[in-house]
């Protein structure tokens, strides 16, 4: 799914975050100068540094976007599933494996760092960071029966899972292990919702 599937970019700033975004996924962040960015989304540098600061600044706004596209495609899974949420947790991961956010996810997490390292043009990226991923699942889980606490509970729960194994996968390639960590955490929580609704 684009990003223009999702929401139009509203203004200038917007539209080059979209641009720089797209371009990314397909490109990788390695090696990359602002002026060859610059070159590649049709602007000159100075307009970039005039928007964003750095290419620092940049990426902190590209990897911002991700996320939102990210949880706005879940919000939508949620709205048109049919199947379970168990189904949907699997269909979900199956996406934010895939080899093209890969270099996205290694930015995530380098920014992540960054950000607690306390480095300035992080710190922003940390705002959030776990929060909208909860309210994003909320609904949701909330509509499966849950109280508010541990629906909450269970949300950051996937969030910290979630990340942890894509961390795992970025950092050791271990594809079908992280994919077997994954459904054990499925299981559990499925054998869990079993006991507290029986």
């Amino acid at each position: 799914m684009s990003s223009s599937e999702i929401c139009a970019p509203s203004g200038p700033k917007d539209k080059l975050i979209e641009a720089a975004t797209d371009f990314l996924c397909e490109r990788g962040l390695s090696d990359i100068s602002l002026r060859e960015l610059a070159a590649a989304l049709g602007t000159s540098h100075r307009m970039l540094n005039y928007h964003f600061g750095s290419k620092e600044g940049l990426f902190v706004e590209v990897a911002r976007a991700v996320e939102r596209r990210q949880q706005q495609v879940l919000v939508q899974l949620f709205d048109e599933f049919d199947g379970t949420l168990v189904d949907l947790a699997r269909r979900f991961w199956r996406q934010l494996c895939s080899p093209e956010l890969a270099p996205l996810e290694r930015l995530f997490f380098e920014l992540y760092a960054l950000g607690l390292q306390g480095r300035p043009y992080a710190q922003p990226f940390l705002v959030g960071i776990v929060d909208s991923w909860v309210e994003s699942v909320l609904p949701a889980l909330k509509a499966e029966g849950l109280s508010d606490a541990t629906a909450r509970a269970e949300a950051r729960l996937g969030v910290a899972v979630v990340r942890g194994l894509l961390l795992d996968k970025l950092a050791t390639g271990d594809e079908p292990g992280v994919d077997e960590a994954f459904e054990r955490h499925l299981a559990a929580l499925t054998a869990l919702r079993s006991q507290t609704t029986s």
